[in-house]
């Protein structure tokens, strides 16, 4: 009722005033309002304005990558940025176009996105940096569609995390068996990226031969869709060892639904998850390890990266070098990339409960 209160109270200040309202979205303000005088000065003026779009909201993984924009933000002043975390509440194809566009309407100095598809965005993406604005691909790349970007954020070497995933498992079935993957979105670039690399791993290395992919399966980074296709899984191959779920939604269902069904320790379920989430699935027994990067690192990064920009002369090209304090010197790759990290960790019971308090 306050919150309805409040709303009301700014909108008949906005219309007998001409104050202009901007909602602010953050996982530590959800509901802070900026208000500045249209025909005044903007509070903002000053102020590096960042965007960051995730795939979907109440996604755990994304709002763990958002504490790093509020970690550097903090250490730099928080009187000179503005924070947005606007997004979709699914993750679909195209549904991030009208966030985009809120931030070129903001006049945003960057926009962090985790694109949910390698192409949909493309005209909106030329839109934005056609206004000045830096459009940074953040946890992720949007293969073929590069120049449509300034650069993008890897959180690690993704080149390296197919084979990866592939010898975790490996390890925890004796490299022998039936196993299924749970992904995401069947256009998620990332996990697609991923899974095309785990293939080849299959086909290539000897070492994986006795080891059989039976199906690649979507739960559209939604708990109740992996829960139900994780189910599904179970039903259809009895004989079954093992599930690779390489996203933090995925593999935190498919654990739920593993213990559930009295399958833990016959059924080996790993892929990449939150520690936080994962503590304690990996403290009884039910998650072996799984892997990951560091997701506050991203925006972290991220940050450094737009003020190196704005405040040090650095230009995003191929060669660029910029500081982002505790994370060191970092260099755009010719491809445009900047990797956080160039290996993924492992988390198990030797570092779970240290990791899970940080995210």
């Amino acid at each position: 009722m306050r919150k309805n209160i409040l709303v009301i109270a700014l909108l008949a200040a906005v219309i007998a005033g001409g104050i202009a309202v901007f909602l602010v979205f953050g996982e530590k303000t959800p509901d802070a309002l900026i208000i500045a005088e249209e025909t005044g000065v903007s509070n903002d003026n000053e102020k590096i304005i960042i965007y960051f779009i995730p795939k979907n909201l109440g996604n755990p993984y994304f709002e763990a990558l958002s504490t790093g924009f509020y970690d550097a933000i903090a250490e730099l002043g928080e009187e000179n940025f503005r924070y947005v975390y606007i997004g979709p509440q699914t993750a679909e194809a195209d549904n991030q176009i009208e966030f985009v566009e809120r931030a070129i309407q903001d006049e945003a100095d960057a926009i962090f996105i985790a694109s949910n598809s390698n192409t949909a965005l493309n005209s909106v993406f030329d839109e934005a940096r056609g206004k000045g604005i830096r459009v940074y691909i953040i946890n992720q790349d949007i293969p073929g569609s590069e120049a449509h970007r300034d650069a993008a954020i890897m959180p690690v070497n993704f080149d390296r995390i197919g084979g990866a995933q592939i010898e975790l498992l490996g390890e925890q079935i004796g490299y022998e068996g039936q196993f299924a993957i749970l992904s995401a979105t069947v256009d998620a670039p990332d996990q697609n990226t991923w899974i095309g690399l785990m293939k080849k791993e299959l086909e290539d290395n000897p070492k994986y031969r006795k080891m059989e992919l039976l199906e690649v399966v979507y739960g559209d980074d939604q708990v109740e869709k992996s829960a139900s296709e994780t189910k599904a899984l179970l039903s259809k191959y009895p004989e079954m060892k093992g599930i690779i779920a390489p996203t933090s939604v995925g593999i935190f269902a498919a654990c739920g639904v593993v213990r559930e069904s009295g399958m833990a320790g016959k059924v080996k379920v790993t892929g990449l998850g939150l520690p936080s989430e994962m503590a304690e699935f990996v403290l009884d027994g039910t998650c072996e390890g799984f892997q990951l990067w560091n997701p506050p690192y991203e925006g972290y990064m991220a940050v450094y990266m737009i003020w190196a920009e704005k405040k040090e002369g650095f230009t995003p090209e191929p060669g660029s070098k910029f500081t982002a304090r505790k994370l060191g010197e970092h260099t755009i790759q010719p491809n445009g990339q900047i990797l956080v990290l160039e290996h993924p960790m492992l988390y198990d019971r030797s570092n779970i409960e240290k990791y899970s308090v940080l995210f």
